[in-house]
């Protein structure tokens, strides 16, 4: 469902909105063009869908293009995507042979679509040697980190570096992420919308069916992950949470739920990982649902009286926002973006292993008025933080930076 800008400012402010359309102004007629690896799966692909359209609307000529890759591909870009996150991860050279070839065949395809583009973003490892193959190019290209880079395995992200140095400007989401590089970084963290299907207002009738479609009891105590099955996002470490939390809460149901990433090919391995540990209890919900499934997020986030976001590693973590914004604390991994949302024991708790997330767990269901006071002030956190008015904002006094700094070296010349 397309929605005109002008709906947010009932959500962020007639200021904000306003605003949004005096930077637009200054960028009208302008071609930007992002760049992802999927259209489906991920946060990454969720921003994009809404951001592109709401540029068109300011005046900006935006599109979206994703890259192709086979087999080999992704699985070169999932261990890249890993060695970033810190994991000790060699690549063969013949996956990284495989990465720039495919990469070298993307160029040729996407070339007549960027190369007189004012600006293009280039969204995290999989498409970042696409500027190093784009020749002649005209305008600026910003490569965007989604990525936890606090502590990149150094050999892989040294191998990234020789293309990500070639654009004229990076992105990342927190400054422990930011690495150093021969060109301005930004940091601009990511966002959501709140007119999204997995954001709207929801009848409790809805809520009930979906839940009545999972055999999950609303009148029992329910906990919620709702992420991709990625080692990363410690799926495992949630069921040993849970387990944990009920032996001081008999009653209490988890629901893990999730789809897959067409750029994910370790998806598969790690559910059946889970449904194995699963096995057996019937309290342990674990949902495969197509990226689209968005009314069914929502309905299974508003259901619980509490969400875990419990991962190891995380440049941002988009479910954490769409859960505070449904008034609900997050009990979150104390790692990368979680950080900069959950405001310790005022939005949710943060823990460092499954007896501390249990013990939260046990906290708030035996404190219900904490439970509510955290759920208020997790959504008003993300209202004046984290809306995907905030996003654009940040996008446009960025482009808007490039191009008065290329206008200052041609002054100085």
């Amino acid at each position: 469902m397309k929605h005109s800008l002008q709906m947010y400012a009932k959500i962020a402010g007639q200021d904000v909105v306003d605003h949004l359309h005096q930077l637009a102004d200054r960028l009208r007629g302008l071609k930007v063009v992002h760049i992802n690896s999927t259209k489906v799966g991920g946060g990454v692909a969720e921003i994009l869908h809404k951001m592109v359209p709401l540029m068109v609307e300011l005046g900006i000529q935006a599109s979206w293009e994703s890259i192709t890759g086979d087999s080999k591909f992704f699985q070169c870009t999932k261990s890249m995507h890993n060695a970033i996150q810190g994991e000790r991860t060699e690549i063969p050279d013949s996956l990284l042979r495989t990465y720039e070839e495919t990469n070298a065949r993307n160029a040729e395809m996407l070339a007549e679509k960027v190369r007189d583009a004012d600006f293009v973003f280039v969204h995290d490892p999989q498409p970042a040697p696409l500027a190093h193959h784009i020749a002649g190019r005209k305008g600026r290209w910003i490569w965007r980190c989604h990525i936890d880079a606090n502590k990149p395995f150094r050999p892989v992200w040294k191998y990234l570096r020789t293309f990500v140095s070639s654009y004229d400007a990076s992105i990342f989401s927190l400054s422990t992420f930011a690495q150093s590089l021969p060109h301005p970084v930004y940091l601009i963290p990511p966002s959501i919308d709140p007119l999204h299907e997995k954001n709207i207002e929801l009848n409790e009738d809805e809520m009930r069916s979906v839940c009545e479609r999972f055999a999950i009891e609303t009148q029992r105590p329910v906990i919620v992950q709702v992420s991709r099955y990625d080692r990363f996002k410690d799926p495992l470490g949630v069921i040993q949470t849970y387990k944990l939390a009920k032996e001081f809460v008999p009653s209490l149901q988890l629901v893990l739920a999730g789809g897959g990433a067409s750029d994910d090919p370790e998806g598969k391995i790690v559910l059946n990982e889970v449904r194995a540990a699963a096995v057996d209890d019937p309290d342990i919900h674990i949902l495969l649902l197509p990226g689209d499934d968005h009314r069914t997020i929502n309905a299974l986030q508003r259901a619980a009286d509490i969400i875990v976001q419990k991962s190891i590693k995380e440049g941002f973590g988009l479910t954490v926002t769409e859960a505070m914004w449904k008034n609900k604390p997050v009990i979150g991994g104390d790692t990368g973006g979680i950080r900069i949302q959950v405001v310790n024991h005022h939005t949710g708790f943060l823990v460092n292993s499954p007896e501390g997330a249990a013990l939260r767990i046990r906290y708030l269901l035996y404190h219900r008025e904490k439970l509510e006071e955290m759920g208020r002030k997790a959504k008003q956190f993300v209202r004046e933080n984290f809306l995907i008015t905030r996003h654009l904002r940040e996008y446009f006094t960025l482009m808007l930076a490039l191009l008065h700094g290329k206008e200052e070296r041609i002054e100085l010349a």
